[in-house]
């Protein structure tokens, strides 16, 4: 693997930081996180020794194979402008914000520049994020391979065409946000019914994290898997008739819609 560096180290940036570091893809010392107050980033320092530290991009892209953008979109333009001279055909941009697209990453460097578009989400900070790798013409397949282990190492990872970005932010992107709201809810159906809220949590999060494995490690059809909860009669067809009615599916299906469709504005 190549030396990785990072421009930011906001709460996403941290956390694949924090992601790499732990998976030992990468040896700390080929790791270089830049920011712009070296006394925000020096607690990685502290928690994985080796780490190189700079507030100079110009001099992180001097030294990086692979570098990661993991800044506030606004800042990607001064960034780039900053350090275009010293991006050689070699070395790979990433960019993990919102709305910019490869087109405007080879705008601010060149159309030979190699770019790979991701979109991670926030349980990246526990080390179960879902990221979309977008990769421009330049990038080779083993790059691609690469890029996706790095993102791998914090989560999962796939590959898709740039023009599925906007589904990206809907169904994971944003997602944890419904899915939070889910969980609050299940937890308030449970207290009205007598349960402590601390311990609705539990029970409500606990839920949900196990019927996402079920999906994920049975490779079953989610229908599936719901139609071996609902008995002839019982509770959950009862529960599953109430969310019917009351627009649970369309309510979901319109908020996927309705973040792929802000993104694709932006």
């Amino acid at each position: 693997m190549k030396k990785i560096g990072f421009i930011g180290a906001g709460n996403m940036g941290t956390a694949m930081v924090r992601g790499l570091a732990t998976a030992n893809l990468v040896e700390k010392e080929d790791i270089i996180v830049c920011g712009r107050h070296i006394e925000k980033i020096q607690p990685l320092e502290t928690e994985f020794n080796g780490l190189l530290l700079t507030t100079n991009p110009e001099k992180l892209v001097e030294q990086a194979d692979i570098i990661i953008l993991s800044v506030k979109p606004y800042t990607i333009p001064e960034i780039l402008t900053s350090v275009k001279d010293k991006l050689t055909s070699d070395k790979i941009i990433i960019s993990v914000a919102a709305g910019v697209t490869i087109n405007d990453l080879e705008e601010l460097t060149s159309s030979r520049t190699k770019i790979v578009r991701v979109m991670p989400n926030t349980p990246a900070l526990v080390g179960e994020a879902m990221s979309s790798i977008s990769p421009n013409a330049n990038v080779t397949s083993e790059e691609t391979q690469q890029i996706s282990a790095i993102f791998s190492s914090f989560g999962e990872s796939e590959v898709v065409p740039e023009s599925l970005m906007d589904a990206v932010v809907g169904v994971s992107g944003s997602s944890p946000a419904y899915v939070y709201m889910f969980i609050e809810a299940l937890a308030d159906g449970a207290v009205l019914n007598g349960m402590p809220r601390d311990k609705a949590y539990k029970f409500a999060a606990q839920a949900v994290l196990g019927a996402a494995k079920m999906v994920l490690e049975t490779g079953e059809h989610p229908g599936k898997l719901k139609d071996m909860v609902t008995s002839p009669g019982g509770t959950t067809i009862e529960a599953v008739k109430s969310l019917e009615d009351n627009g649970f599916r369309s309510a979901v299906l319109s908020a996927v819609q309705a973040a792929a469709q802000k993104n694709s504005s932006m």
